[in-house]
């Protein structure tokens, strides 16, 4: 295994994110914000759009979450995917998750969550996230790994996951 490596379930490896990275986590960024494509709009300014957005999200998890890790996701060495998660002492909450469009709909993202079920439960704090209250497929998802809506909000819903849960149905 590669150093400064973490392993995780389904031959996935995460590392640190490192500067060499940043073209490749601007692309995946750019890949999942389909919604903002929508938009009329030269193609230009759309563009112009989400990497603002992205700069943005990145400011806003570092003013936020100064200690979150951006972890890179690696299936045979090759770079799919990537994860932002703060390890706070009161709970581990997952800030964001991606993969490239070749690598979703293949169980990755259930690796990486159980990879990071076992981290909290190490830790003995519950893993949390927020979901899009729209995104019924991933909110399906979490609820298969044991996640359950702790809070309803007008836009997303807060998913909890509690040591002790069974995370490998």
């Amino acid at each position: 295994m590669p150093p400064n490596t973490i392993p995780v379930p389904d031959g996935l490896n995460l590392r640190p994110a490192q500067p060499e990275d940043s073209d490749f986590l601007e692309a995946l960024y750019s890949s999942t914000r389909d919604d903002l494509r929508q938009i009329n709009a030269e193609n230009d300014f759309i563009e112009e759009l989400i990497r603002m957005q992205h700069a943005l999200q990145m400011q806003g998890n570092a003013a936020h979450y100064p200690n979150a890790l951006q972890l890179v996701v690696e299936k045979l060495g090759e770079r799919i995917g990537r994860v932002i998660v703060d390890f706070g002492c009161n709970e581990v909450k997952i800030l964001s998750i991606a993969f490239i469009s070749a690598a979703r709909g293949k169980g990755y993202g259930s690796g990486i969550l159980r990879g990071l079920q076992q981290a909290a439960a190490g830790m003995q704090t519950p893993l949390v996230l927020d979901v899009m209250r729209s995104n019924l497929k991933a909110k399906q998802l979490y609820q298969r790994l044991g996640f359950s809506v702790e809070q309803t909000g007008p836009i997303e819903d807060r998913m909890v996951w509690r040591p002790g849960t069974d995370f490998l149905r």
